[in-house]
């Protein structure tokens, strides 16, 4: 009897392998024709915004029509828009993002520059909100009904629809520029202060402090989806009988929601966990502007002002990657963690 069981496990393992490569094959391939149609779509969205990005770029001052035609010349917004594409798909082929005509500049060194006070801002918002939101969304779940259920889950729904910009704003005026006589507690814009005394300890601390208010803006806004969708999953499982059954056992209720309820909770956040980094990329552009932090989010708002066609592409194709990215790394560990989706 063991001998047949062994043989059945060997030849099912062949077996699976080609479905696993299937399965990996088709999620890959999904995610490279997202991103082409990301691209594409890149190019022609931006094509149709109003303004003349020759005229912005010379800033109201008195230049003859030739300038004009000569700096159009120059971009190549006086070929057709064919060629354009066609040019744009080349030099992305060859990984040149093009020039930004605003700063005159690699778009690709643009986005180097700028992604890294992203990732610092949107990921550490978007780690504490994650544990914020999943702590929250236990407590809520297994005291239901309770006075910390109708707490969290109203305070959270409340912040969760509240513009960002808005919070940002009023965080601003409370505390950073002050209330009357009472002074701001933390700086209201950029990542930096001039006047940073040298040393690695003062600069991370200063950077920090700056970090603050646009970070909490995010913190109190996201945190929400996490705790619903917790919360949601959380009852849902505490009705099953294996929970039942551990209580049967003799464990006690600590346990039996951490070793237990919890993990299977968990699974639905995880393409909801993955999304968000991908957004860790792509940055939140309100949050950064009010707060004129200079990460990509910043980026595309000056961009949009031009426009600044280059830069704009390049930033949609990075921002939009990530994301497209991030789902399809959900997907396949979702399959990992999910045994019920690896015998689909």
């Amino acid at each position: 009897m063991t001998d047949t069981r062994d043989r059945d496990e060997l030849g099912k393992a062949p077996a699976r392998a080609p479905r696993v490569l299937g399965f990996v094959a088709l999620k890959l391939g999904g995610g490279a024709l997202s991103l082409l149609l990301v691209v594409v779509l890149g190019f022609f969205l931006f094509r149709v915004l109003p303004g003349d990005p020759a005229r912005t770029m010379t800033r109201s001052a008195p230049v003859s029509a030739e300038q004009l035609a000569a700096l159009r010349h120059r971009f190549g917004l006086d070929q057709p828009l064919y060629v354009q594409f066609r040019d744009f798909l080349g030099n992305l082929v060859r990984g040149d993002l093009g020039t930004s005509y605003t700063y005159n500049r690699p778009v690709a060194e643009l986005i180097g520059e700028r992604i890294g006070p992203t990732v610092l801002l949107v990921g550490t918002a978007t780690v504490l909100a994650v544990l914020i939101g999943l702590w929250m969304g236990t407590r809520a779940a297994w005291r239901h009904g309770g006075p910390a259920d109708r707490w969290f889950t109203s305070v959270g729904l409340t912040l969760w629809s509240v513009p960002t910009f808005w919070l940002g704003l009023l965080l601003l005026m409370a505390l950073g520029v002050g209330v009357g006589p009472l002074p701001g507690l933390f700086p209201v814009s950029g990542m930096s202060s001039p006047d940073v005394p040298p040393g690695a300890l003062p600069r991370v601390l200063d950077v920090a402090h700056h970090l603050v208010l646009p970070c909490v803006t995010l913190v109190a806004v996201i945190h929400a989806q996490f705790m619903m969708v917790m919360r949601s999953s959380l009852l849902e499982e505490m009705g099953e009988e294996y929970l039942t059954t551990a209580r049967a056992k003799g464990l006690r209720e600590d346990l039996v929601r951490r070793r237990h309820a919890i993990p299977n909770a968990l699974l639905p956040t995880v393409t909801l966990i993955f999304l968000h980094l991908g957004l860790v990329v792509s940055g939140a552009i309100t949050v950064e502007t009010v707060f004129s932090w200079p990460g990509l989010g910043l980026l595309t708002y000056e961009a949009l002002r031009v426009p600044d066609l280059p830069l704009l592409q390049g930033t949609f194709i990075v921002l939009a990657g990530s994301v497209i990215v991030m789902n399809v790394l959900a997907e396949l560990l979702y399959r990992v963690l999910d045994p019920r989706v690896r015998a689909s």
